[in-house]
């Protein structure tokens, strides 16, 4: 049973939005790169290039993580639960779903405490350019607590009686013949 209409569009807008920052982020690390490389020809470089690619680098990651989640392609370990008979594999993956969420609600948790410390203290990087730590740790809290969202998104969707949104898109892959994120 999924969502009613609006609340899935709602939460599929949010898991594509998050996935269109990860992009961003991952142009952005590409935008610092060329323009470091183009800046060392003549004796220049980009200030704080450094630690703006590795800021950049975990929105990157943790934004990507609900839209990756809800598609199928984080690494699962699907081998021993397809083997499963319906009823005992759905046992399965609630409980995988619930560990899952425990482990990511934790993450969330202490990831949002760490942002307000940071932002407590005033910590800034101490690189060439003094950033606000506080800023790029956002997107650690944010993309947790969005997979966490859509750990609870497939929680519910599984105990209505369904299959998982990820197993479908797997088995849509597999149909196609495109294996690209089993490899």
């Amino acid at each position: 049973m999924n969502a009613p209409g609006l609340l899935r569009r709602l939460l599929d807008a949010t898991y594509a939005l998050a996935a269109g920052v990860a992009a961003l982020s991952l142009l952005g690390i590409f935008c610092v790169m060329i323009a470091q490389m183009g800046l060392r020809e003549v004796g220049m470089q980009v200030p704080g290039s450094d630690d703006l690619s590795a800021y950049l680098c975990v929105a990157t990651t943790f934004f990507a993580l609900a839209a990756t989640f809800k598609r199928g392609e984080l690494i699962r370990v699907g081998m021993g639960i397809e083997k499963l008979s319906p009823p005992v594999r759905r046992g399965a993956e609630i409980l995988a779903l619930l560990i899952a969420g425990a482990v990511v609600a934790y993450i969330t948790w202490w990831t949002a405490q760490d942002v307000l410390f940071s932002w407590e203290i005033e910590e800034v990087a101490q690189g060439t350019v003094p950033f606000l730590i506080w800023i790029p740790k956002l997107a650690m809290p944010i993309g947790a607590g969005l997979l966490l969202v859509a750990i609870i998104d497939e929680f519910v969707i599984v105990l209505g009686g369904a299959k998982p949104t990820y197993v479908v898109a797997a088995e849509d892959r597999a149909a196609r013949g495109d294996f690209s994120a089993e490899v």
